[in-house]
């Protein structure tokens, strides 16, 4: 027994008046093996005094700024430190890990207006650079992206204009960035010339309408664009929440004016109101479940699979289904197929999980919907709670710079 351990049921002749030892007390000798002892009714235990080494953890490095001299050295350097910049380090090598994996099938999903944000290059460029080979989006950014590749240009909103003045003027403000009016209307026409050389009574998707597009502007206009890179790269594009977006309104438009005529004569010199109504009954020929199952069966094929999500919403969600979709299939119709989990995962977005929307949802909890990998199954995640036009641009020139750096390696 340690000579200043009681024995059992002995109680300290200090314990019942006071919680600190007086110091008299010492521990030292004590330290080789530990020991509980009675404070009144608080059980307290030596501990050990252990160096974080010995038990197998990663040892944290002082970022020196004047050792960097790249982007990819700065993001490399704070998977190294604390707090959000690690965060941030660590999606960086998830996201390499996931880009360099020749058999990852990797999806990126876009929600949000990064294409007002002028991010719009950056998705053209993971597209170029084959850092992707599937896109899911919201339509609004789409469109806002068709607007940029036709040559048009967003502004800076000053606060000196009220939102009033701003809807009088033909400019429509998302936050701090104006989209003009004249813009959407333009890629109505981009749209309508599109459709015009497609066969009427074919089935659309929004799959086969980005592609299309995406022929458009190879064939018109000259720079870059999302839908033309994705089209040049035989990369395919899934808009799932297809109407509520710009080109959903084009394209239903587009189908009205087609039976126009027709439902003047049916309103039969009514108003205007009467022949709007009318034409609600001309409709494309839409079926999303096109979208579902061509999306579906890319994933299928892939031996891994990887995505990387640009905040969240519908297209994070519809991404993300897949397996559960495949899982459900079989115990419906009698199959077996494997469904499909996504391996790497990294996502920025600045919504916490505490919220209970999908946006802010981990991929820890992902797991319990069958969606993803477990980390203990070689799953490896990355999540950085942040507005993406702050991280992204950081990450996308460290992953260019280290594509570059490997190229000229094997030169």
């Amino acid at each position: 027994m340690c000579p200043h351990e009681p024995g059992r049921g002995e109680e300290l002749p200090w314990a019942a008046t006071s919680l600190t030892p007086p110091s008299s007390v010492v521990y030292k000798e004590c330290v080789v093996s530990p020991f509980t002892f009675t404070m009144g009714r608080i059980s307290m235990s030596v501990r050990e005094f252990h160096d974080g080494a010995q038990d197998g953890l990663e040892a944290l490095e002082p970022l020196d700024p004047e050792q960097i001299g790249s982007f990819d050295g700065l993001l490399t350097a704070m998977r190294k430190t604390a707090f959000g910049g690690r965060r941030v380090g660590e999606a960086y090598e998830v996201l390499w890990t996931m880009i360099e994996d020749p058999d990852c099938f990797v999806v990126l999903t876009l929600s949000g207006a990064m294409t007002i944000a002028k991010m719009g290059k950056i998705i053209s460029a993971m597209i170029d650079h084959g850092m992707v080979q599937c896109v899911v989006s919201t339509g609004a950014l789409i469109a806002h992206g068709l607007s940029e590749s036709v040559g048009k240009t967003h502004y800076r909103h000053h606060s000196s204009m009220s939102d009033q003045e701003l809807f009088a003027k033909g400019y429509n403000r998302v936050y701090d960035t104006l989209e003009m009016e004249s813009n959407l209307n333009y890629v109505e026409q981009v749209v309508a010339r599109t459709m015009k050389r497609m066969d009427r009574d074919q089935v659309l998707s929004s799959e086969i309408l980005t592609r299309e597009l995406g022929r458009t502007l190879t064939e018109e206009y000259d720079g870059t664009g999302i839908l033309k890179s994705a089209y040049l790269k035989q990369v395919p594009v899934f808009i799932p929440a297809f109407t509520d977006s710009e080109v959903g309104l084009d394209l239903g438009t587009w189908a009205m004016s087609r039976d126009l005529d027709q439902a003047r004569a049916q309103a039969q010199g009514g108003s205007d109101l009467d022949v709007l109504r009318a034409t609600h009954h001309s409709y494309p020929s839409f079926n999303p479940y096109l979208d579902l199952n061509s999306y579906a069966s890319h994933v299928i094929s892939a031996k891994r699979r990887g995505i990387f999500t640009i905040g969240g919403g519908v297209p994070r969600n519809w991404s993300q289904q897949v397996g559960p979709y495949i899982e459900i299939s079989n115990t419906r119709l009698g199959l077996n197929v494997e469904p499909p989990r996504f391996q790497y995962g990294v996502r920025i977005c600045p919504e916490p999980d505490h919220l209970g929307g999908l946006s802010g949802c981990t991929y820890q909890e992902g797991l319990s919907w069958g969606k993803f990998v477990p980390p203990e199954a070689g799953g490896r995640f990355a999540e950085v709670m942040s507005d993406a036009t702050v991280v992204w641009p950081l990450l996308m020139v460290g992953l260019l710079e280290r594509l570059k750096a490997k190229r000229a390696l094997h030169r």
